[in-house]
C-alpha cells in the first residue's frame, strides 16, 4: 500500500475515533444498573475497612435512637414504669442495633424473648392474651436467616408482608458446633426492611449502590496517599552519572536520598545540580469536593454528618443538616414507631409486667421523639415567635380554629417545651437563617 494510501486510512480512522457503542467505545463499558450484588463476606469487609462507610451505616440508626423517646400518657406512673422496664431490656440498644443490620445487611430483626401462660413453639402466632412476660431483646441480622417466607398472594389483606422465617440457631463451645434450625413466626419478631424490590425476598445492603461510589472514594483517598508522599523530591544532575554502573547508581541513590532528607545542607561538586521539584495539585480540591457531593448525595447525608460532626449541633445556617434531621424524624416516625407501639403493648399485656395485664386501648398514650437538635433560648423564642405569627394570621382569615392550632402546637397532653413545626426546604432555611443572625448577633 502506497504511503499516501496509509495516511487516508490513518485519516478515516482519527475522524471515526474509537467509534460510537462499539467494543473499544469506552462509555459502552461502563454499564449503568449492573445490580452488583455483595456477599456477607464482601459487605463485612467494606464495614470494617473504612470508618467513612461505619459512619454512612451507624450515624443515622444512632440519631433515630440518641435522644430516644417520651411516653407521655395521663398515668405518669404507668409511663415511667414502663419506660423503666424499656432499660431494663436495653431496648434502646436494641433498636440501635436493628437498625444498623438493616442498613449494612437488608434486614434487622430483633426476636422477643417472652414467657407465656401455655406452652408454645416458635412458628406459633404470638397471643397476647397469654402473655406472662417479656423476658428479653436480641438484635440480629439476616445472616442468621436461612429462608423468607413471605405471602405473594395479591388478593390476600397480608400481600408482600413477611409471615414466616427459618432461623439458624446454632452454637458453638470452643471446637463443637450445633447446628439448629427454626421456623419462626414473624408475630414473635421486630422486623426493619425498607428497601425491598418486589419479587426479592430480602432487602438489598444500603452498600450496594453505593458501592462504585466507595471505589472511586477510595481510589481517590489512595491517590492523596501518593500525592502526599511523592510531593517534593530533588533532581541531582551530573555528567559522572553517565559512568556508573547500575549497581554504583542505586548505592549513590541510597547515600544522598539519606544525606539530602536528613541534612539541611548538601554538598556537591562543582558543575553538579541539586533542584527540588514539586507536584502540582492544582483542580484536586473541586475533584475530592466532586467525589465527597456524589457520596453525600448517593447516602442521603450531609458531608459534615459523614464526617462525624458533633450529634445535634446546628452551626451557623447549616439548613442541609437540619432537612437531614428532618429525614430522621420522618423515619423514627414510620419505621421505628410501629415496632415501639407494638413492644409497649405487649408489656401493658403482660400479666407478670406493670402489675396486671392492662388493655392498650383503654389508655390514653403517645411516643413522641425527643428532638434530635436545639438552637439556644433567643433562637427558640423567635421561632416561636414566628409560628405564632403564622397561627395568628390563619385564624384570623378563618383558615383553622382555636382548637385545632391547640392540638397542633400542644398536642392532647397541655403546653410542651417544644415546637411541633414542620416544613420543607425552604421553612428550614428560613429558620436556619434566624439561627444563624442570632448566633452572629450573639458573638459579634
Amino acid at each position: 500500500m502506497k504511503t499516501i494510501d496509509q495516511a487516508k486510512q490513518f485519516k478515516e480512522d482519527f475522524m471515526q475515533g474509537n467509534g460510537k457503542a462499539n467494543s473499544r467505545d469506552k462509555l459502552t463499558r461502563q454499564v449503568a444498573g449492573s445490580n452488583r450484588k455483595l456477599s456477607h463476606e464482601e459487605i463485612t469487609s467494606l464495614y470494617t475497612d473504612s470508618r467513612i462507610v461505619q459512619n454512612i451505616i451507624d450515624i443515622p440508626a444512632e440519631d433515630m435512637t440518641r435522644n430516644w423517646f417520651t411516653l407521655r400518657m395521663k398515668d405518669e406512673q404507668l409511663a415511667r414504669d414502663i419506660m423503666s422496664k424499656l432499660a431494663d431490656l436495653n431496648a434502646k440498644k436494641a433498636f440501635k442495633d436493628m437498625i444498623t443490620y438493616e442498613r449494612l445487611r437488608g434486614d434487622g430483626f430483633v426476636s422477643l424473648g417472652v414467657t407465656q401462660a401455655t406452652k408454645f413453639d416458635l412458628n406459633d402466632e404470638l397471643d397476647m392474651n397469654k402473655l406472662y412476660s417479656v423476658d428479653y431483646l436480641h438484635a440480629f441480622s439476616s445472616m442468621k436467616v436461612n429462608e423468607f417466607l413471605i405471602n405473594e398472594d395479591v388478593f390476600d389483606i397480608k400481600y408482600g408482608q413477611l409471615e414466616e422465617l427459618r432461623i439458624n440457631r446454632a452454637s458453638r463451645h470452643g471446637l463443637q458446633t450445633k447446628t439448629t434450625e427454626s421456623a419462626v413466626h414473624v408475630s414473635r419478631l421486630l422486623h426493619s426492611q425498607t428497601r425491598r424490590m418486589e419479587g426479592e425476598f430480602q432487602g438489598p445492603s444500603l452498600l450496594e449502590p453505593l458501592y462504585d461510589i466507595l471505589t472511586v472514594f477510595d481510589t481517590s483517598v489512595w491517590s492523596v496517599g501518593q500525592i502526599l508522599h511523592d510531593f517534593t523530591f530533588k533532581v541531582y544532575k551530573s555528567k559522572d552519572i553517565e559512568n556508573l554502573s547500575t549497581q554504583d547508581k542505586q548505592h549513590l541513590s541510597l547515600i544522598m536520598d539519606f544525606m539530602f532528607r536528613t541534612e539541611a545542607l548538601a554538598m556537591i561538586a562543582d558543575g553538579e545540580d541539586l533542584t527540588k521539584q514539586s507536584t502540582s495539585v492544582s483542580g484536586i480540591k473541586d475533584l475530592l469536593d466532586f467525589v465527597w457531593d456524589l457520596l453525600a448525595g448517593a447516602a442521603r447525608m450531609p458531608k459534615t454528618v459523614i464526617k462525624g460532626q458533633e450529634s445535634g449541633t446546628i452551626a451557623g445556617a447549616q439548613y442541609d443538616v437540619m432537612n437531614y434531621y428532618s429525614r430522621i424524624v420522618a423515619d423514627q416516625e414510620n419505621e421505628m414507631k410501629p415496632h415501639l407501639e407494638k413492644l409497649i403493648r405487649m408489656l401493658l399485656m403482660s400479666e407478670k409486667e406493670l402489675g396486671g395485664r392492662i388493655d392498650p386501648e383503654s389508655l390514653e398514650w403517645e411516643i413522641q421523639f425527643n428532638p434530635l437538635w436545639n438552637v439556644d433560648a433567643k433562637t427558640d423564642a423567635e421561632i416561636r415567635k414566628i409560628v405564632a405569627e403564622t397561627d395568628q394570621i390563619y385564624l384570623v382569615n378563618g383558615i383553622i380554629t382555636t382548637d385545632e392550632i391547640r392540638e397542633s402546637r400542644f398536642g392532647q397532653f397541655g403546653l410542651s417545651s417544644e415546637v411541633k413545626f414542620s416544613g420543607d426546604e425552604a421553612d428550614f432555611k428560613r429558620m436556619a437563617d434566624e439561627v444563624y443572625r442570632s448566633w452572629r448577633d450573639s458573638n459579634g
